[in-house]
């Protein structure tokens, strides 16, 4: 994937801990980032890296004037559910005990790394830690279950994710927990209180009803919710943003999203 799809010119990569949890560090080289966003990887739980996901930060850190910082969060079925999650919290925990200002922090995630988005931002509120400032979840895994509609009429057409290895890697991250388990799928969580939030999913993805699903609960809950639906598109095609014209098109999405934060947030401010 790293050969295929090489990082983009204009970053810099660093290793660094977040406690006991190690991560990457990707900044753009042409000045002091305007913010932080942490990135959790995609892979079932099971698979990927902070290495393989270099490409696609390093082009989120230049769109969105970003540090961006990726957690190599434990992997099942060594470490079931919920220690990914946990090593998730616990890595953004130790940015904010570091002197992190949440407002200046965004989550993003694919696939397992966009439930993390949601379910790490639950895990915080229960702890009393202050929130991020907005997330951004992409070809989110949020329903373990798999009984969207989508799981059938999606299977066979989506070419990175079919119902029938989802149900054996969701088996293998839950370790015999329930696949209703509110921080394991989002769709089933309260949602209340959480900050505004991106969805980009794909038309032909089998996970588009447990994204859709999310967005409407998100809606019922009182969080400002965009989903964004892009016709033919598979499973995260933002990966492919080096030779997929509506890859790069995606993250651009993204940093239009979090410039509409800021421009909300100084109309807020002049308003005063």
């Amino acid at each position: 994937m790293l050969r295929q799809h090489p990082a983009p010119e204009g970053i810099s990569v660093a290793d660094i801990e977040l406690g006991s949890i190690s991560a990457k560090r990707i900044v753009p080289t042409s000045g002091e980032p305007k913010r932080t966003l942490v990135y959790f990887h995609g892979g079932a739980y099971l698979f990927g890296s902070a290495e393989g996901y270099v490409p696609l930060a390093g082009r989120l850190a230049i769109a969105l004037d970003a540090e961006v910082i990726i957690p190599d969060y434990r992997l099942a079925p060594e470490h079931p559910y919920p220690l990914p999650i946990l090593d998730c919290v616990a890595a953004y925990e130790h940015l904010l005990t570091s002197g992190y200002d949440p407002g200046s922090i965004l989550f993003a995630g694919d696939s397992a790394g966009g439930a993390l988005s949601v379910s790490v931002m639950l895990h915080a509120r229960e702890r009393g830690l202050a929130l991020p400032r907005a997330g951004v979840a992409i070809s989110p895994w949020v329903e373990l279950e798999h009984r969207g509609e989508s799981m059938q009429t999606r299977d066979g057409i989506d070419p990175l994710c079919a119902r029938e290895p989802l149900d054996q890697q969701a088996s293998a991250f839950l370790g015999g927990a329930s696949p209703t388990e509110p921080d394991a799928s989002p769709v089933h969580a309260d949602l209340r209180e959480l900050p505004p939030f991106l969805i980009h999913i794909g038309e032909a993805e089998v996970m588009l009803s447990g994204a859709t699903d999310l967005a409407s609960r998100m809606a019922e809950h009182q969080v400002r919710v965009t989903l964004e639906v892009w016709p033919s598109m598979f499973h995260v095609w933002h990966l492919f943003a080096a030779v997929l014209p509506e890859g790069q098109q995606a993250i651009e999405r993204i940093a239009e999203f979090v410039r509409g934060l800021d421009r909300a947030e100084s109309l807020s401010k002049g308003s005063h």
